[in-house]
């Protein structure tokens, strides 16, 4: 039961912390950033055995399984399952679990063991997302990162918060209510046609579904992983809420939360309906690329700063609507690279937004200005996650953008010539945050003070992922590639 500690262990640790934090503020803080730390350390040794040869697949590409009943009758099991692509994720929400932690070390004072309590939760339900394969499990760990969400914005957000949480959660419930409906209708399509009540994703695979039917439940999966995303036009919740969330939860919606759906569309969507992915393909790379030029024209327009790194995941994860349709290994490997590197990026954004909210008291980009004389040290971390927001060599970010517009012009040179407009947002909007911020003058800024030691441990080990990312993807994508082949397989993709 190994994997099942992904789960329990942040449960356990959000009780604690709001039972013992009760008692003092720092209580809560030690038990969340233990809990992520032990977590961290289990998924780097998962990883490290599964790059040595010592941990071998148990079954197809899975790594590792884990199963119990739970409602028996229906076919409902606690079914957990791990291969070299939930594991990059696994891995990628520990680390942000501690960055989301320490990013609230000093900036939450109120409530503060009810705050960990929510942050728990909610990693307790990505990681859930990213290990069911179980769909009935996969729907309620969906849903058990929607409510503690909905309080970190609500509770502990800025001015429009209440608005902003309450839009969050009506898209993301929308979208949630119309998967699980698909999922019912695969559940039965399946009995109808085998004689066997179940929900598990294994044997789920290859069940016979007309053209139409297909269609339609496709469709169901891919509202609620378009919503998550999130796509064009499903993405009017984002900046809201990226806006009004705290800091950490800012991480944790742009770092994991819009990464679950990303990973529904390679994980479930492909496998699960390949004749509807391929007839729908066309289609959602184009809006893929309409994500690309939208997110790019706002971010451009923004004065608030953390509205305008809002707006850039829009961009930057069209790119991943695109490299999921493209149905080819270098645009698969792409999609997932950029998810990864953007939660490190954007995650490592928003923290050093936050930190400039609190010293500041304002987001707005005319009212800062010359930072990198005032505090050098904010200037230089900003530069460094500047050059990775643009998509420069030696990020992730770079490989991860590249690797899907190759892809891309495999399936659709027109679709990959559009979108590579988009990287000319980038740069654009990008180089313009980083003027108006940290360059020029400002009286608002000139006492301002610097990155403290707990901001600086956080963002660089965020920067040093991001390098490690940018100089030898080969190691991800090794990792994920016995799944992402299995999945090509079932599509008759091209390697």
């Amino acid at each position: 039961m190994m994997l099942a500690l992904f789960i329990v262990l942040p449960l356990v640790c959000g009780f604690a912390a709001w039972i013992l934090g009760s008692r003092g503020s720092t209580a809560g803080r030690w038990i969340s950033l233990a809990g992520n730390a032990f977590n961290l350390v289990l998924a780097a040794w998962l990883w490290i055995a599964q790059a040595s040869g010592s941990l071998v697949p148990v079954e197809g590409t899975w790594l590792a399984l884990s199963s119990m009943p739970w409602i028996p009758a229906y076919g409902i099991s606690f079914t957990l399952g791990l291969d070299g692509l939930s594991l990059l994720f696994v891995a990628l929400t520990s680390l942000l679990g501690i960055a989301a932690v320490l990013a609230s070390w000093k900036g939450i004072q109120e409530k503060v063991a009810f705050f960990h309590f929510c942050l728990c939760l909610v990693l307790a339900g990505i990681n859930g997302v990213f290990l069911s394969i179980d769909l009935f499990l996969f729907a309620f760990m969906w849903e058990l990162m929607l409510i503690p969400m909905y309080f970190l914005i609500d509770i502990w957000g800025h001015e429009g918060r209440h608005r902003a949480a309450l839009k969050f959660f009506l898209f993301t419930q929308i979208g949630g209510l119309l998967m699980f409906v698909a999922i019912i209708g695969l559940y039965l399509a399946h009995a109808a046609a085998t004689g066997l009540r179940t929900f598990d994703y294994r044997l789920l695979l290859g069940t016979a579904l007309d053209p139409t039917r297909g269609m339609l439940l496709m469709l169901g999966f891919f509202a609620a992983f378009a919503v998550k995303l999130p796509a064009f036009p499903l993405h009017a919740w984002l900046p809201d809420a990226h806006t009004e969330a705290p800091t950490a939860g800012s991480v944790i919606l742009a770092g994991l939360l819009l990464k679950t759906g990303g990973y529904g569309l390679i994980r479930f969507v492909l496998p699960l309906f390949p004749e509807a992915s391929r007839s729908f393909a066309p289609i959602a790379m184009w809006i893929g690329v309409a994500g690309i030029i939208y997110g790019g024209f706002m971010a451009f327009s923004q004065t608030d700063m953390k509205r305008l790194v809002a707006y850039t995941s829009v961009s930057h994860l069209g790119f991943v609507l695109l490299g999921v349709f493209a149905f080819n290994v270098q645009a698969l490997n792409g999609a997932v690279i950029q998810m990864l590197s953007h939660g490190l990026s954007t995650g490592a954004l928003f923290i050093l937004v936050g930190s400039l909210q609190d010293r500041l008291h304002t987001r707005e980009l005319s009212r800062m200005g010359g930072l990198w004389s005032a505090a050098p040290k904010f200037g230089a971390f900003g530069l460094v996650l500047t050059l990775a927001l643009l998509g420069l060599p030696g990020f992730g970010n770079f490989i991860g953008e590249f690797l899907v517009l190759l892809g891309a012009y495999r399936a659709s040179v027109s679709v990959a010539v559009v979108a590579a407009i988009g990287l000319v947002f980038a740069m654009v909007y990008s180089l313009r945050m980083y003027q108006l911020a940290f360059h020029g003058e400002s009286s608002d800024t000139k006492e301002v003070r610097d990155l403290g030691a707990i901001e600086i441990a956080a963002l660089g080990a965020m920067i040093i992922a991001l390098f490690w990312l940018g100089i030898f993807p080969q190691g991800a994508m090794d990792a994920a590639s016995r799944a992402l082949g299995g999945i090509l397989g079932i599509l008759g993709g091209t390697a």
